[in-house]
């Protein structure tokens, strides 16, 4: 959403396609090799497709209930980062106030809500840091001066090249400051 003095821009958190179909998929996968190495243990037939006198239970069964336990584990880690929605949040620029708000929901606890506030006469620059290669990586910061550089995009965000640059430079005219890359 934008205005005259005021720009603030939603930030997607877990609850992604992607995330809800690798949960999903790492949950089945998991609960798989947990019946056959728990089937291999029992001696009787959990999944019709694997008999159980063809997986022996040492070392083959141990091995698939290992993998099976731990895939749970990792589901459900996925689970609850999509149900907490986990790195959503906003990004609130005031130009009449000439202040930046930055507020992201993290994991439960203390520190569930990050809430960051900066005078935008301490933004020094929008920065741009652009990897490419097997793990293209394009990633919007945001300079502040005593603080560091704080992300302002999410790391696993594919944005084409010309998307981040126009971002970049639409963001950087509101705040009138100027434009880094690296």
């Amino acid at each position: 959403w934008r205005s005259e003095h005021i720009w603030i821009e939603l930030i997607a958190g877990s609850r992604k396609t992607s995330n809800f179909c690798w949960a999903f998929i790492l949950f089945l996968g998991s609960l798989g090799f947990l019946l056959v190495g728990t089937s291999s243990y029992l001696g009787r037939n959990l999944i019709s497709l694997f008999p159980s006198p063809q997986i022996i239970f040492f070392p083959q069964g141990i091995v698939m209930s290992f993998y099976g336990i731990a895939g749970l584990f990792i589901s459900s880690y996925l689970w609850c980062t999509i149900s907490w929605n986990v790195g959503s949040g906003y990004d609130r620029f005031d130009r009449k106030e000439g202040i930046v708000c930055i507020f992201r929901w993290g994991f439960p606890g203390k520190n569930r809500r990050i809430f960051l506030q900066f005078l935008m006469k301490d933004i020094q620059s929008i920065r741009i840091e652009v990897k490419e290669g097997i793990y293209a990586r394009r990633v919007l910061y945001m300079e502040i001066r005593g603080h560091g550089a704080i992300p302002l995009t999410r790391t696993d965000e594919n944005l084409t090249p010309r998307e981040i640059e126009q971002k970049a430079a639409e963001l950087a005219y509101f705040l009138r400051v100027p434009i880094e890359v690296f």
